[in-house]
């Protein structure tokens, strides 16, 4: 079995103490506390004990803090996937949503999400699913927008000759009533 990684010399089990204390996140606070009984002279596994965790997870925080100190401490959050699309060819998609799509070249008369994934495809050999492609467009600052179908051949005189414009009911009777209750 290899000896244990060394701490810090540059901290004491007091001054992990009070920085556990001014800490606002509990499982940093945790941690510190864990390491300070190792500074007390305390064995890992009393530590990890403390820690609720195992030796090999006491062993990680101890690399971590003798590399960054008490920041190492702090939960860190997971970088996530690499984008599928990179600043050139966001900049040739929010262009080709901007100019709107040619009939004739793209066939199509307005742009769908679906479409947009094949033009991609098509041009950067990148395959991107709806969703995503819906998130990066809101991320350049559009929006999903569908304007209410009108057939092409509707007459708007038409329209207006058609709608009612007789008064509600209620307004038909409430002479009636107000005249009953006197």
């Amino acid at each position: 079995m290899s000896p244990p990684v060394p701490l810090r010399s540059d901290f004491d089990a007091i001054s992990l103490r009070k920085l556990a204390r001014e800490s606002r996140h509990p499982d940093q606070t945790r941690r510190l506390l864990a390491l300070a009984e190792i500074y007390d002279g305390g064995s890992r596994s009393d530590a990890a004990r403390i820690g609720g965790v195992g030796l090999q997870i006491v062993r990680d925080w101890v690399v971590r803090f003798n590399a960054k100190g008490a920041d190492g401490l702090l939960n860190g959050k997971a970088r996530g996937a690499p984008s599928i699309l990179d600043d050139h060819q966001r900049r040739a998609l929010r262009q080709i949503v901007e100019e709107g799509p040619i009939p004739a070249i793209h066939g199509v008369v307005r742009w769908r999400l679906i479409d947009l994934a094949q033009w991609i495809f098509e041009e950067f050999r990148a395959s991107i699913s709806k969703q995503t492609l819906s998130r990066e467009l809101r991320r350049m600052g559009f929006r999903k927008l569908s304007a209410r179908p009108r057939h092409h051949a509707q007459d708007a005189e038409a329209v207006e000759a058609f709608k009612k414009i007789s008064p509600p009911s209620w307004r038909k009777l409430r002479p009636t009533r107000l005249a009953a209750n006197r």
